[in-house]
């Protein structure tokens, strides 16, 4: 067994590993990055990259069917559409080799070694790699875990056969025609939603009284009522109990359902994956299923640091990413503590829903005395223009210095707003300052400026 010394070992190759591997390269480190699969992690290889890819996809397809039956409402029409779904996977595939190699060649130039392989700890200093030329040892001054998260299961629906996660409804080989999709979060809505667009017949349950739960009721209206066109059957209080025959058992207001599922996706959300990797080993603090931190990323063992989705919510690529730019950086002796304001999250579902900061809500919950303006889309130019009018921009301030606390929105391609949200609110905004921004036109950010006027009472345009 050959044995490694290296300043930094990075175990996982995610977005949160191996952004830190590349800053450490950056600034000169020895870093070793310990991946046991491909890199990028679940982001790019069976999550958010793939899942955009078939969701775009979806919408061509959708789109392209509309105009063969003359439903465009600009007068486009054209034959019915054909699709190759083998095509369609072969290219999301395509997209999804080029960023392996492009984050390959970003390690390389980093000077990055990169092990393949699993990973095991030994001790707080110490990774054994089992690699296809045999095992490897790393001593390492410095470790990050970056171990990532897994689909979590329901014991009465084990993955298996025609019960799948999400990382195996993005390998399909064709597209069914019917799935279940139990769970009504933004990965079973927006999985659900881009096989409906495709022609499956879906049905949609979920245990609480709404979708979307973890979003305010007012952001998700849009969201139900365009499942509702699509004609996706939602089931909400309801509780899937288990394979029926040929189809998915569920409990719903005291009655018992079947629903014909050739396919049942499972998205009830993630897990950290802490089990296998020898983290037992370590005098890891715990919260929860989760591994504690500082706002360092320190966890309780010395040098000893974790990121991304073992360390807990949000279970967000972008976190994870800031979180492993700021460990290299303090592996390298710079300051550098996590206080961010706003974690954006996006919702790619149809219209696409976006939420950084407080909701109204929330802020009265932190004891706010607030002020609040909504902007609707059906009052802006270029969301006329796109024949998408359904939703709004919302922005919530402090009512005495009208800091600005929250923004949301929910509308056609409104995940490109969320980095000026987030920026608004890193930044300290305050309602005059993106009152006072002159807003392109004619763009969907003029709802932004408009929220905020409307807050201030100078709406100009409703």
């Amino acid at each position: 067994m050959s044995e490694i010394t290296t300043k930094l070992l990075v175990l996982g190759g995610g977005p949160g590993g191996y952004v830190a591997a590349i800053r450490a390269g950056q600034h000169g480190i020895d870093t070793v990055l310990v991946e046991e699969n491909r890199l990028g992690g679940t982001c790019l290889n069976v999550g958010c990259i793939p899942s955009k890819a078939m969701i775009h996809a979806a919408e061509a397809y959708h789109a392209a069917a509309l105009q063969a039956e003359d439903a465009s409402p600009f007068g486009l029409s054209a034959g019915p559409p054909r699709l190759d779904f083998s095509r369609t996977v072969a290219w999301k595939d395509g997209i999804v080799g080029r960023l392996n190699t492009g984050v390959a060649s970003l390690l390389k130039r980093g000077g990055v070694k990169i092990l393949r392989g699993r990973g095991t700890m030994v001790d707080g200093k110490t990774c054994l790699v089992e690699t296809d030329t045999g095992p490897e040892r790393v001593r390492a001054e410095h470790v990050i875990l970056a171990t990532g998260s897994v689909p979590a299961a329901l014991p009465h629906l084990p993955f298996g056969g025609r019960v799948i996660s999400s990382t195996e409804a993005l390998s399909l080989s064709k597209v069914p025609a019917t799935m279940a999709v139990v769970g009504a979060g933004y990965i079973g809505l927006e999985l659900g939603t881009a096989f409906a667009k495709l022609g499956a017949k879906v049905t949609v349950v979920e245990m609480a009284e709404r979708i979307l739960p973890a979003y305010d009721a007012e952001l998700t209206r849009p969201v139900a009522r365009r499942l509702a066109a699509l004609g996706i059957d939602v089931l909400l209080g309801a509780k899937a109990t288990g394979l029926s025959g040929d189809a998915l058992a569920v409990e719903v207001g005291g009655d018992s359902k079947r629903i014909p599922a050739e396919v049942i996706l499972v998205a009830v959300g993630r897990k950290a994956r802490t089990q296998d990797l020898g983290l037992e080993r370590l005098d890891l603090d715990m919260s929860g299923p989760f591994i504690r931190i500082d706002e360092r990323c320190a966890t309780s063992m010395r040098n000893v640091w974790a990121v991304g989705d073992v360390t807990g919510e949000p279970m967000l690529a972008h976190r994870a990413m800031a979180q492993g730019e700021m460990v290299a950086d303090l592996v390298a002796g710079r300051r550098r503590a996590f206080h961010k304001v706003a974690i954006p999250a996006v919702c790619f579902t149809d219209p696409e829903v976006v939420s950084a900061g407080l909701s109204p809500d929330e802020a009265r919950a932190a004891g706010h005395e607030i002020r609040t303006g909504l902007f609707p889309f059906a009052a802006n130019g270029r969301a006329m223009t796109l024949g998408a009018e359904d939703g709004f921009v919302r922005v919530t301030a402090r009512a005495d210095n009208h800091l600005i606390l929250g923004i949301q929105a929910v509308g056609a391609g409104v995940s490109e707003l969320a980095a000026g949200f987030g920026l608004a609110l890193e930044m300290g905004a305050r309602l005059e300052d993106v009152a006072g921004t002159i807003h392109a036109h004619p763009t969907l950010g003029e709802a932004f400026h408009e929220a905020n006027l409307r807050a201030l009472g100078e709406a100009l345009h409703i």
